[in-house]
């Protein structure tokens, strides 16, 4: 039914409230009592609602998951560079095993996340992560920002102080509007190299496309990727 009828976005938020108002009364005859206010603090129902602490929380946590990657970046930088000699000629006989012995690239990537397992276990974290204090800005947020994010909707504050958030709004606004408008820029170029509405860059593109496939169909696939790894690397 879940599939067939799913509920409306207001169907949720009410079926939201009703469990916070249940668990609620329930909470407050313990001792100490819990108040409303905490149990949909924890319950996170203003999830909706404009916070600065939770963007700057998804923020760090979208920047902690890239972390990885950009290291994986810099090593492959470092590998191009001659950083370290043993290394570098160490990956290159790792490239040309998995080139010519395909059938061990799985079970190397799985037996690498096991070996990363075990090795972190001994880093692994002691608190749940919602007790990191850290991780949801509670030490750095001052007290506009908490009065923002519990105002309700729509705001009890008037004047300037709503004004100087609209300001502020706005300007974090723009912000993601232009790293948007990036993004779909980047995607509407790849999109045009077969739309003609540049006949010379898609000329060029499918050209290029017909020589890749005639060389890719003439020379065995494991030799081209050792002669392009190795001029990737030089440059």
């Amino acid at each position: 039914m879940h599939y067939l009828s799913p509920l409306s976005v207001y169907q949720l938020d009410t079926l939201r409230q009703q469990a916070v108002y249940l668990i609620s009364l329930n909470l407050s005859n313990s001792q100490p009592p819990l108040r409303k206010e905490v149990i949909g603090y924890i319950l996170d129902v203003g999830s909706q609602t404009w916070s600065i602490r939770k963007s700057k929380v998804n923020y760090d946590r979208v920047t902690t998951l890239l972390t990885g990657f950009l290291a994986m970046i810099n090593w492959f930088k470092k590998i191009r560079n001659w950083t370290n000699p043993a290394t570098t000629i160490f990956i290159y006989i790792l490239f040309l095993l998995v080139v010519f012995f395909p059938q061990v690239i799985l079970p190397a990537m799985f037996l690498f996340v096991f070996l990363t397992g075990l090795w972190r276990y001994r880093k692994r974290p002691r608190l749940p992560p919602h007790v990191d204090a850290n991780l949801s800005h509670a030490y750095t947020t001052n007290e506009d920002e908490l009065d923002e994010e519990f105002d309700p909707i729509p705001s009890r504050k008037t004047g300037e102080v709503l004004k100087w958030r609209y300001d502020r709004l706005r300007i974090i606004a723009a912000r993601m509007q232009t790293v948007l408008g990036d993004l779909a820029t980047q995607g509407e170029r790849l999109q045009s190299l077969l739309s003609w509405r540049d006949p010379r860059a898609t000329a060029i593109f499918v050209c290029f496309s017909l020589i890749v496939c005639l060389v890719t169909h003439k020379i065995p696939f494991h030799y081209m990727i050792v002669l392009i790894g190795p001029s990737i690397s030089s440059r």
